[in-house]
């Protein structure tokens, strides 16, 4: 157990390998209660929502979600969330729990003005529970009677579980099919143990923070913290397909659109290590002899079996084939920029 973003968190429960290989080839279970939830409500909630957040709201319809990120001026990271439309003018977003009163303060700053729009920390009326990988949704559905085949992708349906009014939502943070359920806290221990025991037959094992770092890692995605912060902006986190261009305006606009037309000063990639090593969070990366960055994510994978990280380095060297050098304690070890994802499951 450790301290994280004011939680005690479990890092293991067993071993960070045997949780991980269980949700690549059976399904896991992680409490990420600690993430933070913040709604915008009112007759002006969209254009409140598309004046803070990068991607285009407009599109939702109700019941379904959009990964997306509030912004500074400067066009960096105040956040990555993922933004649910509850309704025309309810919209919900799921923080990160490091940042939830920092969010909640920049929200709320940011839509004076917008006329009927307000906004609510609701975060302490929410637990949230991930079952993750190939057999979470047969699973679940012996716990619910919601149809979860017809729940598509990043969408999210109202429902029971175990009994328990929640929401259903085909989301994760794994690289794997699965659903984040939302449930009351009162009633989430009970649903927790619904899922363990209706996994039991099927090898469904309790997951923690350990094995959600290298499962998101595998999946290429970011880390607010280590990946992108408010010293990296959306396009050089290479997420670009997160900014909705044809919005009118949103905070930081200015910059990624000049940023799109004339390039980035760096750029996130993948690489993969050529020598026996591990590129660990914080190492140098070198390129050309030079230094470029350092390591922002970095492990040896337990399915992948490889050691695999993202770091920035300058525009002009990112394709990949790309040799890099990374100093694992002293020792130049040599690295190749390669496409991300590193994983990706298959599609049935």
């Amino acid at each position: 157990m450790v301290e994280f973003g004011g939680w005690d968190m479990p890092v293991e429960y067993t071993s960070i390998v045997d949780e991980h290989m269980a949700v690549r080839t059976r399904a896991g279970l992680f409490d990420v209660s600690h993430m933070g939830e913040i709604e915008i409500a009112g007759g002006d909630a969209l254009t409140a929502v598309q004046h803070v957040t990068t991607n285009d709201a407009s599109r939702l319809a109700i019941g379904q979600a959009h990964y997306s990120a509030l912004t500074t001026p400067q066009g960096t990271f105040v956040d990555d969330v993922l933004v649910y439309k509850l309704a025309n003018d309810h919209f919900m977003l799921v923080v990160n729990a490091s940042n939830i009163v920092k969010d909640f303060r920049w929200i709320a700053e940011h839509i004076q003005g917008i006329g009927d729009a307000v906004t609510v920390n609701t975060s302490s009326r929410y637990a949230l529970l991930a079952l993750q990988g190939p057999v979470a949704r047969e699973v679940l559905q012996t716990l619910t009677g919601v149809d979860l085949s017809g729940i598509k992708y990043y969408w999210f349906a109202n429902g029971e579980v175990a009994g328990v009014r929640c929401t259903i939502s085909r989301t994760g943070y794994t690289g794997e099919d699965g659903f984040e359920v939302f449930a009351p806290p009162s009633a989430a221990e009970r649903v927790w143990d619904a899922m363990l025991q209706a996994g039991k037959g099927a090898g469904v094992v309790p997951a923690g923070l350990g094995a959600r770092d290298t499962l998101r890692l595998e999946a290429a995605m970011r880390l607010y913290g280590n990946d992108m912060d408010d010293t990296t902006t959306v396009l050089e986190a290479d997420l670009g397909w997160i900014v909705g261009w044809n919005k009118e305006e949103f905070i930081g606009a200015d910059v990624l659109r000049r940023q799109k037309q004339d390039g980035t000063p760096k750029k996130l990639v993948g690489f993969e290590m050529i020598d026996r090593a591990i590129g660990r969070h914080g190492y140098d990366v070198y390129v050309d002899g030079g230094k470029a960055g350092v390591v922002t994510s970095g492990t040896q994978t337990p399915y992948l079996k490889k050691a695999i990280g993202m770091a920035y380095v300058p525009p002009g060297r990112t394709e990949p084939g790309t040799p890099l050098d990374v100093d694992v304690r002293g020792r130049r070890a040599r690295a190749m920029i390669v496409p991300m994802p590193f994983y990706k499951r298959a599609r049935s």
